[in-house]
């Protein structure tokens, strides 16, 4: 995190009265990073610079024992001066709105992440969860799950349940903290990382399935997330893909009250995601209670009944607004601006105007600058079989398929990883390749990395602008990259493939561990540079918005996943998504606000009419 003194816009747009002082409509957090403070190391330069504490005010104490410093909120006066003097850049001076101090469900400790207010769930519906990584949402489900007791922000002297009641009489979480409290509600959650689980599993899939068979539903489960084949396979042998469908099946086959799923899509192609989101559903009774939280909107529009936005500082705070339904929730993350309590949380708004919509693909002439060859790859019992096919400069090329289908295996020929089978190979060209799988092996910070592989390219004036500030790549310089998050590791991936001069950029599921606004600005920082670049981009993606608004042209893979497949030449992007949704059975429209496509529930209006005219992609509203 970027520790700088934070005064957002809306700020001036949370009060209409004009006449308020700021000490009346504002409060103020400090935050102290807990990794870069080192009082040790430094001449205590926050303590001697602050105008509070040379007035004789104890507003930053830094005792010769502490790890770090500790910050009084109360006489701080927001001057940002600590901020810039600290030299590990370890200070953050946050200012927020006045009523939420009454408001605040959880705090860790002094200086550190703190919650304001409470996803509200209902009996029988689906709750949708979606905001920024690090704004809160793990935080709110440990309490809902009754593994973590909120203690109101008073982490010195926590509260005890009958205050907690108190807090929330006269709302549903009063009644929902009260089955908590007489031990009426069982809750399960789906874990985030299910990379970990061979760690915390061992056996067989079928033995923990037996194991956890509550409901007697194996019969429905395991065909509907694709397990029955995987029955046999011991928990460490899985793939990504594999433990995410298994953890949803363990989910899913036990008696709860609360279920919670925590990213459920990640790992998993578009025909999976919508048979997890169709298990999830699956689970709705009059009583249960389900939770998701989801960084792909248009899976999460399709299993949500209602959405709750979380808005913030990641690291700082986090703010869970009133419940909102589906369609209204998800437009009011991506615009920024909560009409009920008129606040502004994002400068912009989060559009998917594309630079060719679809019905111009047809008329657009390309002028060809390269071809590949008809080819065809064996490996072991499976096969692929690419068609002929051209692309051209400042063209993006996305691959639709299943997983299994082939896609990484024509990406590594494109680069030259692999050798195909037939006597035409591909032509040799420059190549910059992002695989799927980022394992760092690096030791030392981001800015040592990127001054050892594209030092030239990471001083570009125009690079900086296209790709280093938009993905905030400027608050990772100092870290090791050792200790960097999934979502961390990926945005310096993204960069370090994008900086390497080449003709062909391949990028293999960019979208792997970042979070719904991330992914957007992802995606236009790699359509940009493409543009600007005069480059070539091949991109295997699983999140619709994203493809949708990168895809210039779409590589659609068909046949047996893992047995024996095709790779189409390249179409334009209404008939490609058109083939490749129509194989699927589902069908897409484009929400009319901000031309985010949405996914058509089954059996619907929409979706019958859609598929009566072969209309499988959204339609111009």
């Amino acid at each position: 995190m970027q520790c700088n003194i934070l005064s957002p816009p809306f700020l001036q747009q949370t009060h209409t009265h004009a006449q308020m002082s700021d000490d009346e409509r504002l409060t103020r957090i400090a935050i102290v990073s807990s990794d870069k403070c080192k009082p040790k190391k430094c001449r205590q330069e926050c303590k001697k610079s602050c105008p509070v504490v040379r007035m004789g005010k104890l507003c930053i104490e830094v005792a010769p024992t502490d790890k770090i410093s500790y910050i009084s909120e109360e006489l701080c006066i927001g001057c940002g001066i600590c901020v810039k003097k600290c030299p590990f850049e370890a200070i953050s001076i946050i200012n927020l709105p006045s009523n939420l101090s009454k408001e605040t469900t959880h705090r860790y400790s002094a200086n550190s992440f703190k919650l304001h207010r409470l996803p509200t769930p209902r009996a029988g519906q689906v709750l949708g969860l979606v905001g920024k990584n690090g704004i809160g949402k793990s935080t709110a489900l440990k309490i809902l799950a009754g593994k973590q007791k909120p203690n109101l922000g008073r982490f010195e002297n926590p509260p005890d349940w009958a205050d907690i009641l108190t807090r929330f009489r006269g709302s549903e979480l009063q009644n929902y903290f009260q089955k908590i409290l007489e031990d009426n509600l069982k809750a399960i959650i789906k874990p985030q990382y299910v990379d970990n689980l061979p760690k915390a599993v061992q056996g067989k899939v079928q033995e923990i399935l037996d194991k956890k068979d509550d409901r007697k539903n194996q019969d429905v489960v395991k065909p509907m997330l694709d397990l029955t084949n995987l029955t046999e396979r011991n928990i460490e042998d899985l793939s990504g893909g594999e433990l995410q469908r298994f953890a949803i099946g363990v989910v899913a086959v036990q008696n709860a009250d609360v279920y919670m799923f925590d990213e459920p899509s990640s790992y998993l192609d578009v025909k999976q995601r919508l048979n997890a989101a169709r298990m999830i559903r699956h689970l709705i009774t009059a009583k249960n209670y389900i939770i998701v939280v989801e960084h792909d909107l248009s899976v999460l529009d399709y299993l949500s009944d209602f959405i709750c936005v979380l808005y913030g500082v990641p690291g700082a705070y986090g703010v869970v607004t009133m419940p909102f339904s589906v369609r209204e929730g998800i437009n009011i993350f991506l615009d920024g601006v909560i009409p009920t309590e008129n606040l502004r949380f994002r400068e912009s708004a989060l559009t998917f105007k594309m630079f060719e919509t679809a019905d111009k693909e047809e008329s657009i002439k390309r002028f060809s600058r390269f071809q590949y060859p008809k080819m065809k790859k064996t490996l072991g019992d499976f096969s692929l079989q690419v068609e002929a096919g051209d692309f051209s400069d400042s063209e993006i090329l996305v691959m639709l398929g299943e997983n299994g289908t082939g896609k990484t295996t024509f990406i590594r020929m494109l680069a030259g990883l692999l050798q195909a089978d037939t006597e035409e190979q591909v032509p040799a060209l420059n190549v910059s390749y992002k695989p799927q799988k980022i394992a760092p092996k690096f030791t030392g910070s981001v800015r040592q990395l990127l001054h050892k592989k594209i030092r030239e390219a990471s001083i570009h004036p125009q690079f900086n602008t296209d790709v280093l500030k938009p993905l905030e790549l400027e608050s990772l310089m100092d870290q090791e990259v050792v200790n960097l998050s999934g979502g961390e590791l990926q945005r310096v991936a993204i960069t370090l493939c994008l900086g390497t001069p080449a003709d062909i950029y391949l990028i293999d599921e960019p979208s792997a561990y970042l979070d719904s606004e991330q992914r957007i600005i992802t995606a236009k920082v790699i359509k940009r540079f493409i543009l600007h670049a005069k480059k070539t981009g091949f991109i295997v993606e699983h999140d619709f918005i994203m493809a949708t608004y990168m895809a210039d042209r779409v590589i659609v893979f068909d046949g047996q996943p893992s047995v024996a497949t095709r790779a189409n030449t390249p179409q334009s992007l209404l008939n490609g998504m058109n083939s490749f949704l129509k194989s699927l059975d589902i069908t897409f429209r484009r929400d009319p606000t901000n031309f985010r496509p949405r996914i058509n529930k089954l059996d619907s209006v929409k979706d019958r009419e859609q598929k009566t005219a072969g209309n499988f992609f959204f339609l111009e509203d």
